[in-house]
């Protein structure tokens, strides 16, 4: 758990589940001249180790990039990173920085942000998968569309990279599909309402629920009741 003086209060966790690695990723970091502080959540692509360094590498990158330059700019920086890495792992990621009366998001892939009021979630971000791209044609996608991405950070295009801005909620909430396509957005936004449920209650209540996938989230709250939140502290993802 992690406080900044007029700032948030942010906890993340995450769970490898049955995957052989855990290529999620999950940072933070706040400026220390200026108090301003980006979170970053990556879901590599694959089981495999060149995702989980995809992802460590988008997620460190994208957390040192200025929060007055915005999450794209973050996101742009984390791409040219992958890009440059070796090995070719590649990963989706999703930005996000408070500013006053809000959250900037930005992101690739199916990761999701959640503007959270205390009681309810609302999702800012929209799938990039090949489901969504039938849905939006008025048909209706096989179950296996659902986790192939259209954008990826190694291969997105500048034009396809989404944005979003939340104005006024407490909360923020990150998550990686192992988490929000297990569980539905009433079932999270019921664990969250019992403190000090947080980012772990939906690790765990996702692997419970069966998932078959890695589980992260990054949970961050401008409330004040925030600090009793229980959650694991994750600075990247490592491999199992």
């Amino acid at each position: 758990m992690h406080r900044l003086t007029h700032g948030p209060v942010w906890g993340t966790a995450t769970a490898r589940g049955p995957r052989s690695v855990n290529a999620d990723a999950t940072a933070a970091y706040t400026d220390p001249s200026t108090g301003e502080v980006v979170f970053a959540l990556a879901d590599g692509v694959g089981d495999e180790q060149s995702a989980a360094r995809a992802a460590r590498i988008a997620v460190s990158t994208a957390v040192q990039v200025p929060a007055s330059q915005g999450p794209a700019a973050a996101l742009a920086a984390a791409q040219r990173a992958v890009r440059a890495s070796s090995g070719g792992g590649d990963c989706v990621l999703v930005v996000a920085s408070p500013f006053d009366g809000g959250y900037r998001v930005s992101w690739v892939g199916d990761v999701r942000a959640y503007a959270w009021n205390g009681d309810s979630l609302r999702q800012l971000t929209k799938d990039h998968t090949l489901a969504e791209y039938f849905r939006d044609r008025g048909h209706t996608p096989a179950p296996t569309m659902e986790h192939l991405v259209t954008t990826s950070v190694r291969t997105a295009r500048l034009e396809e990279v989404g944005h979003a801005e939340a104005v006024g909620p407490a909360g923020l909430l990150l998550t990686s599909d192992g988490v929000h396509k297990v569980l539905t957005r009433s079932a999270m936004a019921e664990l969250l309402r019992v403190p000090p449920q947080g980012a772990q209650a939906l690790v765990d209540a996702a692997l419970a629920a069966g998932g078959h996938d890695n589980a992260t989230a990054l949970m961050a709250e401008f409330a004040p009741s925030l600090p009793d939140l229980t959650t694991t502290p994750l600075p990247t993802a490592s491999p199992a």
